[in-house]
């Protein structure tokens, strides 16, 4: 009977959603890519912290910023998400960078499990595009 109850519980744990503080930590791209969410103030963000490209070319920088003032900055180590705020479940109200094509998006973080996160940005909706994140090992 005591197992039967631990095994509920256990059951029912894996099958919570992740609380803010659970999001904090490693994660891995579509593109292998490794960012790195961390708190800052109030909010949530983003850093990239490294990527098959950064591994063969760490002095990559932000030279498709729209803003050419930031083109010289590294893509290592460069918040490119920033102040999500709400949860347990959905974090929005944050911008998201991308490198790629040099332009910031409005952005949400939806916690799918404990092992995945789904990131949307959008220039305007319903112009967006997701990407699912898995937790890094």
């Amino acid at each position: 009977m005591l197992r039967i109850a631990a095994l509920s519980v256990a059951l029912a744990v894996a099958a919570t959603p992740a609380l803010a503080s659970d999001i904090v930590g490693r994660w891995v791209t579509p593109s292998k890519g490794q960012v790195e969410i961390f708190k800052c103030g109030a909010a949530l963000c983003g850093k990239l912290v490294g990527s098959p490209r950064l591994d063969q070319e760490p002095h990559l920088t932000d030279e498709l910023n729209k803003d050419t003032s930031k083109r010289g900055r590294k893509l290592k180590g460069m918040t490119f998400l920033e102040g999500f705020g709400g949860g347990p479940t959905v974090f929005s109200g944050g911008k998201l960078y991308n490198p790629e094509d040099g332009a910031t998006y409005a952005g949400t973080i939806t916690v799918v499990d404990a092992a995945t996160l789904k990131l949307k940005g959008c220039v305007v909706a319903p112009l967006c595009k997701t990407q699912v994140w898995k937790r890094a090992k």
